[in-house]
């Protein structure tokens, strides 16, 4: 189910459903996004998670002022989930919805943010997120990636996501990798996701010197390095490189 909010008065549950049938066992995952800053990662959930989730989608498009007295008023006044993921721009209704998911016992994953609530996770970048018990499918399908190589000769014969940012652009990448000379596969994954990437590449952060794009970047980068390592005894990466 996709709920577009444009008028806010009287959010309510009864407009949460299912998106669609799912598989027994489903993950439910709420998603809470302004102005489609979400849809980029709803497709790609939908396109690599192998039918292990439902989505509810919950858009609101109201028009706001920059300070809200009272952020509730755009939020549902009760909901339930496995998982809830917030693309809210609106820093106001990030922090109240961090607060409703901590009352409720909801993990939540916030990437980018930076306030701290209990419960809620704040990687960076949606592909900087570690693995949490909390997390269930979700965090074993989504987050920092993780590779399995096949390597033939001084070239790479194909490359297998085993986890990867919820954008896609990880198994985009991947896919692009066949045939790479292993001696610098690792640095052209970094530059194939940035250009996949869907962060915003102006976002530049002063405590990692990068942009979220380039972040992303060097994280795959060293990714693919440590697989490539375990599939061979040579080293492939002697360090960070730029990419």
């Amino acid at each position: 189910m996709k709920m577009n909010i444009s008028n806010c008065a009287n959010i309510g549950s009864s407009d949460l459903e299912s998106r669609d049938a799912s598989a027994v066992g489903a993950q439910r995952l709420l998603v809470f996004q302004q102005n489609g800053r979400g849809e980029n990662k709803i497709r790609g959930i939908q396109a690599y998670g192998e039918g292990l989730f439902e989505l509810v989608v919950v858009s609101i498009d109201c028009p706001m002022t920059a300070i809200l007295d009272d952020p509730s008023q755009y939020l549902p006044s009760d909901f339930q989930a496995d998982l809830i993921l917030d693309y809210l721009k609106h820093p106001d209704l990030s922090h109240d919805l961090a607060v409703m998911c901590k009352n409720r016992r909801i993990p939540l994953i916030a990437s980018g943010k930076k306030f701290r609530v209990e419960g809620t996770f704040t990687p960076m970048i949606c592909c900087a997120l570690s693995r949490h018990s909390r997390l269930g499918q979700y965090g074993d399908r989504f987050g920092a990636p993780e590779f399995a190589v096949e390597i033939e000769g001084e070239r790479i014969r194909k490359i297998t996501v085993l986890r990867g940012a919820p954008c896609g652009a990880t198994w985009e990448a991947a896919a692009r990798m066949a045939g790479a000379s292993i001696n610098d596969a690792a640095v052209r994954m970094g530059l194939e996701v940035q250009f996949f990437c869907t962060a915003d590449p102006s976002g530049w952060d002063p405590l990692y010197g990068k942009s979220p794009v380039h972040l992303a970047g060097e994280i795959h980068r060293a990714a693919l390095c440590r697989a490539m390592e375990s599939s061979n005894t040579s080293s492939f990466c002697s360090g960070p490189a730029d990419v």
